[in-house]
């Protein structure tokens, strides 16, 4: 196996056993206690031992062997250059509301990636639709307790799954869960509700036979099909509506009084794009419990909406006049509006502004922050500077627009671009109450 398919040393921690041994960077892992490591689960599996043979290649070509005892749990305090060297398992589905089919061309390359990598599901809580493992990973899943697992359901129908995914190895889905319970793995699961497919009926039965699988299956997403205006597809499918959120709303509330009564639990949770679309309120934090599936877009209004009313019993009463405006999507306009007012009735001397920005990019079904392009942030803020007729109002953008670690949006336009086409001063601010208010006065509240 080429050194390229190995685990290789980026930088190791200072006073650190791996320090200590010799370990340097440019260094590759070979082996621990004569196992062969190829991923960084490998690694961390592996290297929990006390007492450890690890062999690595130096630059040079000379092969150590290092001979190490530690606590059981002791990191060896060594970042590797990648956690994959060997590339990340790509997703052989051709899912029929595949949101990467419905991108065009020209966007970040990272975009493109179908990510359906079990591993990624394990370390980062990626979804996956299990339809691409081989025998040696279901063994590894069970062997290494890799759990929890976040695995993409949509129906348990397996005719209608494989329909869905078009793939016929998506119909396996309830075996699949099955095997997962036996080895003591837990789920957190999603249904993308597309209307008219595998709503309705469809997704009370889907809910069910997650519920049958509880505790093994902790909780299940249900979350509206994005759609966007570049969809290719013959047979096009359709965004959910107000009439369809409501319908929703109304049939998974009432599978959870019956889940609650009979585990205790809700296990199925709405996505917050069901309550805006039915324009219902979001409902209260302890419906979340322990809030399992944020990354999902579930609870993450009514974080924000109670992380606001205890912050803004922390702000002055009066600051120096300030102007700032905030972007939002559409989905989350009358809310940021009446956070906004709130705000400025409580503090005098600060104006802030709510601009909505349309989706031209994807078009107007998609409507949530997230999914804003730079061009269509620069169109927004262009007019809103325009009508005011002024260009020293600060413009606030949340981090949830940009590519993590970078200042680059969706479309490629970076913030500094955006702000030398416009001429405003704009600040990222963090995707939270803290980040708004913060922002907004220019000063942390604590």
């Amino acid at each position: 196996m080429g050194g390229g398919e190995l685990l290789t040393v980026k930088d190791v921690e200072p006073q650190s056993i791996a320090e200590e041994v010799g370990i340097e960077p440019g260094d590759i892992l070979i082996s621990i206690n004569g196992s062969h490591v190829k991923d960084i689960i490998d690694y961390y599996y592996l290297s929990s031992d006390e007492f450890l043979d690890v062999e690595i290649k130096k630059p040079s070509g000379s092969i150590w062997v290092l001979d190490i005892e530690k606590d059981p749990d002791e990191d060896l305090g060594i970042e590797f250059k990648s956690h994959f060297p060997g590339g990340i398992r790509s997703c052989n589905n051709n899912c029929v509301f595949c949101f990467i089919n419905q991108l065009p061309p020209g966007m970040r390359k990272s975009l493109y990636v179908k990510d359906d990598d079990y591993r990624h599901s394990f370390l980062y809580g990626n979804y996956i639709s299990l339809t691409n493992l081989k025998p040696e990973d279901w063994e590894r899943i069970a062997r290494f307790k890799l759990s929890p697992l976040y695995v993409s359901v949509h129906t348990t129908s397996p005719r209608l799954r494989a329909k869905m995914m078009r793939n016929p190895q998506a119909s396996n889905i309830i075996g699949q869960l099955g095997f997962l319970r036996e080895a003591g793995i837990t789920v957190h699961a999603q249904v993308v509700v597309c209307p008219g497919i595998n709503d309705g009926v469809q997704l009370e039965r889907t809910l069910r036979d997650l519920f049958s699988f509880w505790p093994t299956v902790l909780s299940a997403a249900v979350v509206p099909v994005g759609v966007t205006k570049y969809q290719k597809y013959e047979s096009p499918f359709f965004p959910v509506d107000k009439e369809k959120a409501q319908e929703t709303i109304e049939l998974v509330e009432q599978l959870q009084r019956e889940f609650k009564k009979t585990a205790g639990t809700n296990f199925a949770f709405l996505a917050d794009e069901f309550y805006l679309k039915a324009e219902k309120p979001v409902p209260p934090a302890n419906h979340y419990e322990d809030f399992p599936q944020t990354e999902n877009g579930v609870g993450l209004v009514r974080i924000f909406l109670d992380d606001f009313k205890e912050l803004l019993s922390m702000v002055p009463s009066q600051i120096k006049e300030r102007s700032t405006a905030v972007i939002t999507g559409k989905a989350m306009e009358k809310i940021m509006k009446e956070l906004c007012k709130e705000l400025e009735n409580k503090v005098q001397g600060l104006k802030v502004d709510v601009i909505p920005v349309n989706n031209k990019f994807f078009g107007n079904t998609v409507d949530v922050v997230g999914l804003l392009t730079g061009k269509d942030v620069f169109y927004a803020v262009e007019e809103y500077l325009n009508n005011k007729g002024r260009k020293d109002i600060l413009i606030l953008i949340p981090s949830v627009l940009l590519k993590e670690g970078k200042s680059l949006f969706l479309d490629g336009m970076s913030v500094q671009d955006l702000q030398r086409k416009t001429r405003a001063v704009i600040k990222v601010v963090e995707n939270s109450a803290q980040g708004l208010i913060s922002g907004a006065l220019g000063q942390g509240v604590e």
